[in-house]
């Protein structure tokens, strides 16, 4: 089964309030088999709120709203799915009176359009609030000759997680038939999408059975895989056999088949090897040995590094020497390699890796564009060094640049395992 969750409210369209409920609701439903077809914010407009309805009645066998269940003229939930359903809203008299004693108990003067918060759409459950005065709905029905849940919550999360627990949850379990999730995450580093597609589409079309989302950023690739079916082995049966066939292709250019992180999976095989990494960046500004350093435990195979922004300090740090900047400038495939070599002897490390780059948006030339990298990884016996040519503003090119030294090391510590 699918299902589409409509946020409501005007404020969840500025730059200043963020819908975090759709989030709780879908972890929530995939533990049931339910997926999530479409998520909508949409404001306090009622026409706009009536076309979201239709179109999630159209495409989704559960629609679920969140707000709009208040007493204020801009309350428009309860008429809006009404209009959409094309039934009629009912007093319920019980909650009216219940409004009133809720009041009355804590000496406030209710005010008449409180009481609109009773009205339920014809056929639908009221569901009770423990924590505020808005109940919420829930509506087992038949539209346009297909079977329907729609449910009503209220939307501040202190009031729409113990009422979906505590009256929908049970409700869901008793109604739909059970279906279990299993997914995978594989993870590609400095390959194209277009190119990473290119070659597994031919294996993920051949499992319709399985959902295939590819991800692209910043010089990483990730590949979602998520089988439904009735029960968790199968479904973790499809996704592995899957994964198993994608790794198969990709090969060496796949660095994660259960989602870490390029800079996990690196420590991972320094530990492995009983390895250790020292770094000399200058235009990463110690984004890779952050990266590193974001892990719990890598100290045992990253030793550290230096920021070597300036020519002196690549000179102090690395031992760059003074003449070899003069002759090749800076951001140079000779800097690059002392930089490696350098940082590599100076602390003693298996590994050093060298950055050297021009990030911009200034400090470019014909000769020597912004985007131009030069990355180095040295054992002491060979050093490995890079050209790269990246696109795009500072963080971006210093982001491409990190993601590209750490990989180079992954696969020099591959190669040294053989």
């Amino acid at each position: 089964m699918n299902c589409d969750i409509i946020a409501v409210g005007s404020e969840l369209l500025t730059p200043y309030r963020q819908d975090t409920n759709s989030l709780y609701l879908t972890a929530q439903l995939n533990e049931l088999g339910v997926r999530i077809s479409a998520k909508t914010i949409v404001g306090d407009r009622r026409e706009h709120l009536v076309a979201a309805v239709r179109n999630a009645l159209e495409r989704a066998d559960i629609v679920i709203t969140m707000g709009g269940l208040g007493p204020t003229e801009d309350d428009l939930t309860r008429e809006a799915v009404a209009e959409a359903l094309g039934v009629r809203l009912r007093r319920n008299q019980e909650i009216v009176a219940a409004l009133y004693a809720r009041f009355a108990a804590r000496r406030i003067q209710i005010t008449d359009n409180n009481t609109k918060q009773g009205d339920v759409l014809e056929g639908a459950e009221a569901l009770a609030n423990a924590s505020g005065t808005a109940p919420g709905q829930w509506l087992d029905t038949v539209h346009n000759g297909h079977r329907k849940l729609v449910v009503l919550l209220p939307g501040p999360p202190s009031e729409l997680k113990p009422m979906f627990e505590g009256e929908v949850l049970p409700r869901l379990v008793a109604t739909i038939p059970r279906r279990y999730f299993a997914t995978r995450t594989l993870k590609v580093a400095m390959m194209g999408e277009s190119a990473c597609d290119a070659r597994i589409a031919p294996i993920y079309r051949s499992y319709a059975d399985v959902e295939t989302t590819i991800l692209a950023h910043l010089g990483d690739i990730q590949l979602n895989l998520i089988a439904t079916k009735p029960t968790r082995a199968e479904a973790q049966q499809r996704v592995d056999a899957l994964a198993s066939a994608i790794e198969e292709e990709l090969d060496d250019v796949l660095y994660s088949s259960n989602g870490e992180t390029l800079e996990r999976i690196v420590l991972y095989h320094l530990e492995l090897a009983g390895a250790t990494l020292a770094t000399a960046e200058s235009c990463t500004g110690g984004l890779i040995a952050q990266r590193l350093t974001s892990i719990s435990g890598s100290s045992r195979s990253f030793l550290g590094g230096a920021v070597v922004y300036s020519n002196e300090l690549k000179t102090l740090f690395a031992d760059v020497p003074t003449e070899m900047i003069a002759e090749h400038g800076a951001v140079s495939r000779d800097v690059a390699v002392a930089l490696a070599t350098g940082i590599r002897a100076r602390v003693g490390s298996t590994f050093g890796v060298g950055v050297t780059g021009i990030a911009g948006p200034g400090g470019g030339s014909d000769e020597k564009p912004v985007g131009l990298v030069y990355i180095a990884v040295s054992d002491g016996t060979t050093t490995e060094v890079v050209e790269k040519q990246f696109s795009g503003d500072r963080d971006r090119i210093r982001q491409y640049s990190a993601q590209q030294a750490l990989d180079m090391v992954r696969r020099r510590l591959l190669v040294a395992r053989g």
